[in-house]
């Protein structure tokens, strides 16, 4: 049984259908990609899976249980987190202190305990492992606005990772990196994948094709195209597509 399964969603804003019979599927352990052009319903679609937006049509399955339309908060509980395309961290704080708000204490009570949280020895600790497990150790105290731009991406990783997800969603994670950024990200993502499932969107060909076991094609808000990274390349679609060249260039 699949981990999370997303069955026949469609969602249209006014007259406009983002997403049109969408089926998705991702095994426990697999690290699921996500692609196709600006507009195509990528983002839609993490949303739908994640809470922001409820579908008109389907249904999401976690695990067995039905998750279709429930909150964000309600999702996060489950064992589902993510990060955003656009950066969604506490520039005014720590790095330290934006991993232990997200931590699993303060999202199982809706965020009524902050100060006592941030008192305890042992979630500090906790927080400076999983910040030295994305490559930030040492800047635990820097604020989050004092980090370079790819630290900051890393301290969001460690802020979707802090609850102990069991699925993590990365939407876009190498936005405005560099190839050196792009190349530490995809080390830092290949030990996250040992212990926990990942389903990343990237624009990003290359760098998708090298760490994803499965890739779904999305386009006109439609999954035109499933498979593993050697299949999509022989995909005739696919071939005749701007996305046919850059999944060569990942080979």
């Amino acid at each position: 049984m699949p981990l999370l399964e997303a069955r026949r969603l469609q969602k249209r804003f006014g007259q406009h259908i983002v997403l049109d019979d969408v089926s998705f599927s991702v095994e426990k352990g697999q690290l699921a990609g996500i692609i196709g052009p600006n507009g195509a319903g990528k983002t839609t679609f993490f949303n739908v899976l994640t809470g922001r937006f409820r579908p008109d049509r389907g249904s999401v399955i976690f695990d067995g249980a039905d998750i279709t339309g429930a909150s964000p908060m309600k999702i996060a509980r489950a064992g589902i987190s993510r990060s955003f395309q656009l950066m969604n961290l506490f520039d005014s704080y720590s790095a330290l202190d934006n991993v232990i708000v997200a931590m699993r204490p303060l999202v199982q009570t809706a965020f009524r305990m902050v100060g006592q949280v941030r008192n305890d020895p042992l979630l500090e600790w906790e927080a400076a492992q999983l910040l030295a497990d994305v490559g930030l150790g040492g800047k635990e105290h820097t604020l989050a606005k004092g980090l370079a731009y790819g630290d900051r991406r890393c301290l969001e990783i460690a802020v979707a990772l802090a609850p102990k997800p069991r699925l993590l969603f990365l939407d876009e994670p190498t936005a405005g990196m560099g190839a050196q950024g792009a190349h530490r990200l995809t080390q830092l993502i290949e030990r996250l994948r040992q212990r926990t499932t990942i389903v990343v969107i990237e624009h990003d060909m290359p760098f998708l094709f090298r760490i994803a076991d499965r890739i779904s094609v999305i386009q006109w808000g439609q999954v035109i195209a499933q498979g593993t990274p050697d299949e999509l390349r022989s995909d005739p679609w696919v071939a005749r597509s701007h996305l046919g060249g850059l999944s060569h260039a990942a080979h």
